[in-house]
């Protein structure tokens, strides 16, 4: 499975490329999956909910089926996150699969980078980071390409990858 990855600070402007990114190839004709990383807890279920209350009562596994989607919501109880690999391997088979965060992870990467954000850029200090997406022009030892130039991007990230 083809794995390309978006990273950056907070507010830099991941979830807009991404959004973009998506949109951009699956209009190419690729099916694409993505992974999305969070530093904090989050919860896709509603308090209140069957699901909910089966999850609250202590099931690992709780899966969630109709006619539109699945959602299969697992319980770590303090067991250890799942690293990228093992998330990766309970996908269903697409062409692409972009990753959102996981900053340290090994996988070929763009960064977003807004000068606003007032935090420093990680493509110095990280070879899997193989071109910049910023709204400011940078001097960099590989492409930058205009944050909102959705069409170049994705072109750089499908000819990296062979697409």
């Amino acid at each position: 499975m083809n794995l390309y990855g978006v990273t950056g600070w907070k507010n830099c402007g991941k979830t807009g490329l991404m959004e973009r990114l998506v949109a951009d190839f699956t209009a190419r004709g690729l099916t694409v999956s993505t992974v999305k990383h969070a530093h904090h807890s989050f919860d896709v279920d509603q308090p209140g909910r069957d699901s909910h209350r089966h999850r609250q009562a202590g099931a690992s596994e709780v899966l969630l089926a109709s006619a539109h989607r699945v959602a299969l919501m697992q319980e770590l109880r303090g067991a250890p996150e799942p690293p990228l690999a093992d998330l990766l391997a309970r996908l269903s088979p697409v062409d692409l699969v972009l990753v959102e965060g996981y900053k340290r992870a090994r996988h070929p990467k763009i960064e977003a980078y807004r000068a606003e954000a007032g935090q420093p850029l990680i493509a110095p200090g990280d070879p899997t980071i193989r071109a910049v997406a910023s709204d400011t022009p940078l001097a960099l030892d590989r492409p930058v390409f205009d944050l909102d130039d959705t069409r170049a991007i994705a072109g750089f990230i499908l000819g990296e990858l062979g697409l």
